[in-house]
């Protein structure tokens, strides 16, 4: 069993859509440890629901990043996570996390990267007049969202989209494709070679 460690910041509906594929045995793996750098967050709630051990590390109460970097990296080998997933977790990702976890820390975006990456993707695509969008499962690198490819999911845009509606239909599919990259990872499916993921 996989044993995973999810980095959120908000609602934690990717968070519930990978434990629902665990306990539901579509993951060989186990979410371990949930950490949110937002105390408030909702999807701190979800993990407890599900008697999975939290942790709040406000990156504000911090001097720097790779001081709190260091409180997360700590928290992640105490509970011997074997995956990080960043989901919905808003920070940049320094080097401490990337040292650590490099090779084995993933991420979701609501974009077909490399298009739109950073910040208000679903803005962006819209703003562009793109008529096709989506997500990326993808592993994490120095940059923002440029790290290899692994799984992607295109959702087409309607005449009458909005961001808040195209958001909800990218979700839809996000729920679907991440669960899908973890059990790759955990049944040791992949390998990348360069910026090629591949199935072994």
């Amino acid at each position: 069993m996989l044993k995973l460690g999810i980095l959120i910041s908000g609602e934690g509906s990717n968070l519930q859509a990978i434990i629902n594929a665990c306990e539901s045995d579509r993951i060989p793996g186990k979410v371990v440890v949930v950490i949110s750098n937002n105390p408030d967050a909702h999807g701190l709630e979800r993990a407890k629901k599900h008697n999975i051990p939290v942790f709040a590390i406000d990156h504000r109460s911090y001097s720097d990043r790779n001081t709190y970097e260091l409180e997360i990296v700590k928290v992640l080998q105490q509970h011997e996570v074997e995956l990080v997933c960043l989901a919905g977790y808003m920070r940049i990702v320094g080097e401490v996390l990337l040292q650590r976890y490099r090779g084995k820390m993933i991420n979701i975006h609501p974009s077909l990267l490399p298009s739109f990456p950073g910040l208000h993707a679903q803005r962006q695509a819209l703003e562009h007049g793109v008529l096709i969008t989506g997500c990326t499962v993808h592993y994490v690198d120095e940059g923002c969202d440029t790290g290899p490819i692994i799984i992607q999911s295109a959702v087409p845009i309607m005449e009458k989209d909005d961001e808040n509606t195209l958001a909800e239909r990218i979700l839809a599919q996000e729920h679907a494709i991440y669960p899908e990259a973890i059990r790759l990872i955990a049944e040791d499916k992949l390998k990348i070679e360069g910026r090629i993921v591949k199935l072994k």
